[in-house]
């Protein structure tokens, strides 16, 4: 006979040998993405088996990369040409399937545009609520989350027998790809091919600076350039510090710079060694996409901006005489 206590140990224990977590890499097929890296941290913090689904048309890159990592168990491969372009509607009958398969208690993916447009697809299959842009894992259960524009900070009990997660890659550090060798085995099969959307082609836009949301350096615009012809005062001191170029929701709107620039609640979510915000005015959904960023310099020829409440070096001043100073003497 097991005591109460011993009761309760043995089940505790049964209850985190069952326990495991699918991490749905995000990668170009040519290589890994790093928020993938992310996410990865945060389904080792909640512990339990950690296996990574690898899905795209030639994906064999991305999966040897992420099995180098340590402390998983294995890396699930899907190569099929109905996941050119990646959609939310070829990915979504994988992921169950997987589930299905595996009875795997968490489903993470990184917070982006992917994340964003599947996992609550795959919730809603499973009839679970999702679990959105987590910064923290307290347990298994428990995560941590902004709410009201990054105000407000919630600590949220999931009661769902699966957790379905998008997780804010700013918030974790990446785990590194080396001291692991996990197996790399064949996904299940599932019928992943659909007539509700056709991939037709994309535009990628090709830079030389950093991407924006893995920079270690940014300067970022606002409405107080006045053009988008301005933005190349942001783009000369760029190229100085090896940084990348961000903007404000205003200066996007304004038509300024195309919107795979903007920052912010509705745009992307950055945390870099350096911020410097160049004619931002500080809107509360600016602050919660870069209040995380480790030094935050701004120079606003407004001494009440609300973006100086947040930064660590404020410099007063007119932007036009202020950066191409700044920019000279780099």
């Amino acid at each position: 006979m097991f005591s109460p206590c011993s009761r309760h140990i043995f089940f505790s224990t049964q209850l985190r040998r069952l326990q495991s977590t699918l991490v749905v890499a995000e990668h170009n097929n040519e290589g890994l993405l790093p928020v993938t890296q992310n996410a990865l941290a945060a389904a080792k913090k909640i512990g339990g088996d950690v296996s990574v689904l690898v899905a795209g048309t030639k994906c064999g890159p991305a999966a040897e990369q992420i099995s180098k990592a340590s402390g998983i168990s294995k890396v699930l491969v899907a190569e099929n040409d109905a996941f050119k372009g990646f959609t939310a509607e070829s990915l979504t009958p994988l992921i169950l399937a997987t589930q299905k398969q595996f009875s795997f208690t968490h489903i993470l993916a990184p917070a982006t545009a992917l994340g964003k447009a599947v996992l609550p697809r795959v919730a809603a299959k499973l009839d679970v609520s999702p679990i959105t842009d987590i910064i923290g894992v307290k347990d298994a259960n428990t995560f941590v989350r902004t709410i009201y524009a990054g105000n407000a900070i919630l600590t949220l009990e999931a009661k769902d027998p699966i957790k379905v997660i998008t997780v804010r890659g700013t918030a974790f550090a990446p785990e590194p790809l080396e001291g692991g060798s996990a197996a790399v085995e064949k996904a299940p099969d599932a019928e992943c091919k659909t007539d509700l959307v056709e991939w037709l082609s994309q535009e990628l836009t090709k830079s030389d600076r950093p991407e924006l949301t893995s920079a270690k350096n940014i300067v970022s615009g606002g409405r107080g350039l006045k053009s988008g012809d301005n933005f190349k005062l942001l783009y000369d001191l760029a190229d100085k510090l090896n940084a990348a170029v961000g903007a404000s929701r205003a200066a996007v709107d304004a038509g300024f710079v195309p919107n795979d620039l903007q920052i912010g609640q509705t745009g992307k979510i950055v945390a870099p060694n350096l911020y410097i915000a160049v004619g931002i005015s500080g809107a509360i959904q600016h602050l919660a996409g870069m209040k995380d960023s480790k030094t935050i310099v701004a120079i606003n020829k407004d001494p009440e901006a609300p973006i100086f409440q947040v930064s660590d070096y404020g410099l007063v001043a007119d932007l036009f005489k202020a950066v191409p100073e700044l920019t000279s003497k780099l």
